[in-house]
């Protein structure tokens, strides 16, 4: 793990994955081809990548169930009150519409309306993200949106994980697919004979996921392209060293280009925590993975003032951001740019990422300096209302036409002058 100053920040920044020439031509491909040939592609494309000949991928109410049912009773409770936590959080951001209405009759507003269906990508295939059907699906449910569907690429047997079903079960999720990668994506945004298309796709995936909802944006609406996972700690001399170590650690283990990076004005705990995450890395079960992240993306940075320390963490802008300071609010009050924010020693990242209730959808790669986490905002639209009374009209129509002809629009002057034969 290297040791730098604020001055190497820079060299830390990862470049957005844009794929190759090959593999952007490949989901341009599977794109064409799920739109001409529906679930027969689809299907195709499940056999061909993840290994399952499926003939019926939507996933039955009688396998959701047994997902459910099945469960272990302790992880079952324990999602239950995930769940409950993050529709909590996000039942706190609904926004209602509103009418403002003048004495001269005039009234304006804005009308808020959800969107009309969401579609959830899950990674899938050898791993189980449950937290994903959670962060994902619960938002556009406490936004109102009517019908959420999910997709998730199976196994070679043609099975999901019991958890990620269990959480679209607990969740009253009936459509789920048994496919991912482009083609799901597709299927998302196109639809095919069985799967109707949908208005917005949200969740993260690997690299064809990533350039396939980059490909149908403005078909639908996507929520992000996410890059690898991040973290950055705000630390002084009142934090503990394999704390410290622990939380970058759990980043690291995401994936090989995964970024950890400790600011701190304390050199010790620079030392302490360099060696404590060697020591701790020796450990895990995900080694090679971790170890490339750290080698290559981690960083301890040592700054000489708390100042200093402060500018370097706005200039990451991290997806996520732990502050283990003496006084961690009034340090959070000087940081502007960060995905979500994690204070004190007992905020680790992970309470967050499965439990807390804040959406662990966040802006990767330094996008936090102008995005946000996924939000009950990200499934609804906004209207703007307009209606002018004749009182109103009357008084600036004439002002409304000249603007009009100022940009050389006579037409749009004309809309407004003809009906000046109304107050005649």
């Amino acid at each position: 793990m290297r040791m730098m100053r604020r001055s190497d920040v820079s060299s830390l920044r990862r470049s957005v994955d844009q794929g190759t020439k090959e593999q952007r031509q490949a989901v341009q491909d599977i794109i064409q081809q799920v739109k001409q040939n529906g679930d027969q592609a689809v299907q195709t494309y499940t056999k061909q990548f993840d290994g399952a000949d499926i003939e019926n991928w939507r996933v039955t109410k009688a396998e959701l169930t047994e997902a459910y049912t099945s469960m272990d009773q302790d992880y079952r409770t324990i999602l239950e009150e995930a769940a409950a936590n993050i529709r909590n959080f996000h039942e706190k951001q609904q926004t209602v519409s509103w009418f403002d209405a003048k004495d001269d009759g005039t009234i304006l507003g804005q009308k808020v309306t959800p969107i009309d269906a969401a579609g959830i990508y899950v990674p899938g295939g050898t791993a189980a993200y449950p937290s994903s059907v959670l962060m994902n699906v619960i938002p556009a449910q406490a936004a109102g949106v009517e019908r959420v569907v999910m997709v998730t690429p199976p196994d070679k047997e043609g099975n999901i994980p019991t958890g990620v079903l269990a959480a679209a079960q607990l969740l009253g999720i009936d459509q789920v697919y048994k496919a991912g990668g482009a083609q799901a994506i597709a299927a998302l945004a196109y639809g095919t004979e069985t799967l109707d298309p949908v208005d917005k796709i949200t969740g993260p995936g690997n690299v064809y996921v990533a350039l396939a909802k980059r490909e149908v944006f403005g078909n639908v609406d996507i929520d992000m392209i996410a890059g690898p996972s991040e973290i950055a700690i705000l630390a002084d001399h009142t934090a503990k060293a394999d704390e410290l170590a622990a939380d970058l650690l759990s980043q690291a283990e995401h994936d090989a280009r995964s970024s950890s990076i400790l600011v701190t004005t304390d050199e010790t705990l620079a030392e302490d925590v360099r060696t404590a995450v060697h020591a701790q890395l020796r450990s895990l079960p995900r080694y090679q993975i971790a170890k490339a992240s750290i080698e290559d993306y981690g960083a301890i940075i040592v700054c000489d003032t708390k100042a200093e320390a402060l500018d370097t963490i706005n200039e990451i802008a991290a997806e996520h951001l732990e502050i283990v300071t003496a006084d961690p609010f009034q340090d959070m009050a000087k940081v502007k740019h960060a995905g979500a924010i994690f204070l004190g020693p007992y905020s680790s990242e992970p309470v967050g990422d499965y439990y807390a209730g804040p959406n662990h959808v966040l802006p990767t790669n330094g996008t936090a300096r102008f995005s946000s986490p996924l939000t009950v905002d990200d499934f609804v639209k906004k209207s703007s209302v307009i209606s002018y009374s004749e009182q109103a009209l009357q008084q600036h129509a004439e002002k409304i036409a000249q603007f009009a002809r100022l940009e050389g629009l006579e037409a749009h002057a004309r809309a407004i002058e003809t009906r000046k034969e109304r107050w005649k």
